[in-house]
C-alpha cells in the first residue's frame, strides 16, 4: 500500500541501462554535495548501470540556463542534487523552452544535498520509507533512482501583478514560514537545523500580515471556466484564473479575515526533511494543500504546532487559528507591503499573486506509482525526445 492510502498501479520505469544528467550545486546546504555524491551516490549508480554525466552549477540560475538549451534526447532523466531551489530552476528552465510540452515530461529525480530537501523527503514518504534526514535520506533517494520507478507530479502555475509567470514544484509561502526561510539563510551551514533556529528567532518577534486570501476548493465548481481567463505567457493555460485586476469569480471562497501569521500553499507532504506538514496524504492530481494561520494565535501554540510538525501531529491540536483546505487554485493579495514570498524556498517580490495546479505535468523518480486519488484519466508516460 501507498503510505498515503492510495492504490498502487503498474509502474512506469526508466530504461535499463539508462543515461542521466546530474546537476549538482557544490555550495548547497553544508557545502558537501560533491563529496556526498562521490561517497554515497556514485557507487550505487555504477552498480545499477545508471550511466551519468556530472555538471556542477556555478551560479544562481545556471541550471535553468543549462536545461533551457540542453539536448534532452541524450538523457533518460535529469537528476538534481541540491536543495529544492535547484529543482525550481530546472523545472522553470524546461518550461521556458519552445518545446516545453515535451521537455517537461523528461523524468526528474531529486537527490537531497541542500538545507530543507522537502521534495526528496516527500518522495521518500510516498515510497514507504521511514522519515529520515541527511545521508540516510540521500541513500534512499539514490536507491529509488537505481530502481527507476516513475510517478506523475503536479505543477503549480503562478502569476504575479507585475506580469511574471513561473512554476512551483513545492510551495509558495507568505508570512512566518517565508520569513524563517529567508532569515535563516545565514545559518545555511547548519543544515536543516537552521529552520529550527529561525523559528525560535521569529517567534521572539512574531508578526502579523494583512492581505486578502481567496481560493477555489476541491469540488467548488472547478470545471467552470471564467468568461475572461487570465492571459498566459507560455505553458499550460490557467483556465481557472481571471486577470489579477478583476475580482475572483463568484464561486470562489474569499476568506473574511485579513490578518494572518502565515499562508502556505504546499504541493507535497513535507516542507523540510523533518517537517511532515501535510499528514493528510498525497494530493490528488490537480490539487494542492492550503494552510493558513489567522492572527491571534499565541506564541506558545505556534511553537507547539511547529514542534509537533516533525511527526505530523500538529493537526491533532485542533487549533482554531490553523485552517487547512485542499484547493485547485488560489489568490493572495498583500495589503500593507509587509512580509515576503518564497517560492520553493526562493525569494519573490511581495505583490499580488495567484496560482492554479496543473495535474501530473511532470514525471518524478519515486517508489509511488500514482497519487492517492485522481481527477481524470492517467497521463501519458514520458517518451524519448
Amino acid at each position: 500500500m501507498d503510505p498515503a492510502g492510495g492504490p498502487r498501479c503498474s509502474p512506469v520505469q526508466l530504461p535499463r541501462p539508462c543515461r542521466v544528467l546530474v546537476l549538482l550545486n557544490p555550495r548547497g546546504g553544508k557545502g558537501k554535495a560533491l563529496q556526498l555524491f562521490r561517497s554515497h551516490v556514485q557507487p550505487l549508480l555504477v552498480k545499477a548501470e545508471v550511466f551519468f554525466t556530472l555538471l556542477l552549477t556555478e551560479r544562481r540560475n545556471h541550471a535553468r540556463e543549462l536545461v533551457r538549451h540542453e539536448e534532452l534526447g541524450r538523457w533518460d532523466a535529469l537528476v538534481v542534487m541540491s536543495g529544492d531551489g535547484l529543482m525550481h530552476e530546472v523545472v522553470n528552465g524546461l518550461m521556458e523552452r519552445p518545446d516545453w510540452e515535451t521537455a517537461i515530461r523528461k523524468p526528474l529525480c531529486s537527490l537531497p544535498a541542500g538545507s530543507a530537501n522537502a521534495l526528496a523527503a516527500s518522495v521518500n514518504y510516498y515510497s514507504g520509507y521511514q522519515q529520515v534526514t541527511n545521508e540516510e535520506l540521500l541513500t534512499n533517494c539514490t536507491r529509488l533512482l537505481c530502481h527507476g520507478q516513475l510517478a506523475p507530479m503536479n505543477l503549480l502555475s503562478l502569476q504575479t501583478a507585475s506580469g511574471l509567470r513561473l512554476f512551483s514544484v513545492l510551495s509558495l509561502a507568505w508570512g512566518f514560514v517565508a520569513d524563517v526561510d529567508l532569515e535563516s539563510e545565514k545559518y545555511r551551514r547548519l543544515g536543516d537545523i537552521r529552520f529550527t533556529l529561525g523559528t525560535f528567532l521569529r517567534l521572539a518577534s512574531l508578526r502579523t500580515y494583512q492581505g486578502q486570501l481567496a481560493y477555489l476548493p476541491v469540488g467548488g465548481a472547478a470545471s467552470r471556466m471564467p468568461s475572461s481567463p487570465a492571459l498566459d505567457q507560455g505553458g499550460p493555460v490557467n483556465t481557472l484564473l481571471v486577470p489579477l485586476d478583476q475580482p475572483v469569480p463568484a464561486h470562489w471562497t474569499v476568506v473574511p479575515e485579513q490578518d494572518f501569521v502565515l499562508v502556505l500553499v504546499l504541493l507535497h507532504s513535507h516542507l523540510g526533511s523533518d517537517m511532515f506538514t501535510a499528514p493528510m496524504g498525497r494530493c490528488a492530481a490537480g490539487v494542492t494543500h492550503l494552510f493558513y494561520v489567522r492572527a491571534g494565535v499565541s506564541r506558545v501554540m505556534l511553537l507547539r504546532l511547529f514542534l509537533a510538525m516533525e511527526k505530523g501531529r500538529h493537526m491533532e491540536y485542533n487549533c482554531p487559528h490553523l485552517v487547512y483546505v485542499p484547493v485547485v487554485a488560489f489568490r493572495l493579495e498583500p495589503k500593507d507591503g509587509r512580509g515576503v514570498f518564497t517560492v520553493d524556498g526562493e525569494l519573490m517580490v511581495s505583490e499580488a499573486v495567484q496560482g492554479q495546479v496543473h495535474p501530473d505535468c511532470c514525471w518524478m523518480v519515486s517508489g509511488c506509482a500514482e497519487p492517492s486519488s485522481r481527477q481524470g484519466p492517467p497521463r501519458t508516460p514520458p517518451q524519448p525526445l
